[in-house]
């Protein structure tokens, strides 16, 4: 959304964009726990970590207001997986440039004992553990997955050297349970599960998102209402509904949003798909 249109509405950034600023972001309760759990124990003790839940709950949000408490913390050392999808090989090509080692894929101990090395030489200096946040976990192969499970482990499995945060929806949790992931699958020490929200929960984030952005009463109570229980419990229908909203109220340069527009803008998309429909042939009626 260009400036001009932000200016219509007094707003400091679309409040309904994917890429918001952190203090846009509004972490549940249960979230916050998760995140204190990892700053406070994980990072120290090292581990596995996971969120999972179905698309549009939250997950993806919820690991990048993890990585900016991270952040925070000083002399940590964060990675974020951006490839899940790949083979052994390129996992460890990918490693070496998150952190900053020289690899060679093709021999792999090496890759396997410079990783070690580094962090090895971080947790002497520091007491902290590395840590890689990986979205769309359910991607990843299970070779990968079973590597990274022993290059995080050390001491006979007594000590971990890595702390890794895994998200992904139901797939991931599927994979999880084979029986080749299960060491991976019981190693999870902490978790969290992103569940459809309330409507209560949608009317917070939403209010906290528009305050944030600069313009708490852009839209009606009514609308906020309207939107919050057609959005099934899920943030991204909510987001994607608003943001559809607003760019149909910029359009029209109308001063705020309202249910009016809500009903106006959706009976429109509703008639163009009954419209589309092939017409049934008169003889297919017949029958």
């Amino acid at each position: 959304m260009n400036k001009k249109l932000l200016a219509l509405y007094g707003l400091k950034w679309n409040p309904f964009s994917p890429d918001l600023p952190a203090e846009a972001l509004c972490p549940s309760k249960k979230l916050d726990s998760f995140c204190w759990r990892i700053e406070q124990a994980q990072v120290r003790e090292g581990g596995f970590a996971l969120i999972t839940g179905e698309p549009g709950t939250g997950k993806s949000v919820a690991l990048r207001m993890l990585a900016g408490r991270l952040e925070r913390l000083g002399d940590v050392m964060v990675g974020a997986l951006q490839h899940p999808q790949s083979n052994v090989a390129d996992f460890y090509r990918e490693m070496g440039e998150l952190f900053r080692i020289a690899l060679k894929p093709h021999n792999r101990w090496c890759g396997f004992k410079a990783l070690r090395d580094l962090w090895l030489g971080h947790i002497e200096t520091t007491t902290l553990r590395p840590i890689l946040l990986v979205d769309e976990a359910q991607e990843m192969q299970p070779r990968v997955l079973s590597e990274l499970r022993i290059l995080t482990s050390t001491h006979f499995d007594s000590r971990s050297i890595l702390t890794v945060v895994l998200s992904g929806d139901g797939r991931l949790t599927e994979m999880l349970s084979r029986e080749e992931l299960l060491p991976l699958g019981s190693r999870m020490r902490a978790r969290l599960v992103m569940e459809r929200a309330t409507v209560d929960e949608l009317l917070a984030c939403l209010r906290h998102l528009l305050k944030t952005a600069g313009n708490a009463s852009l839209m009606t109570a009514e609308l906020m209402a309207a939107l919050c229980e057609h959005a099934c419990g899920n943030y991204r229908v909510m987001v994607t509904i608003a943001a559809e909203l607003l760019a149909a109220a910029a359009q029209r340069e109308a001063n705020h949003l309202d249910e009016k527009l809500f009903l106006e803008v959706f009976d429109i998309h509703s008639r163009k798909a009954v419209d589309a429909k092939p017409a049934t042939p008169r003889n297919a009626r017949a029958r």
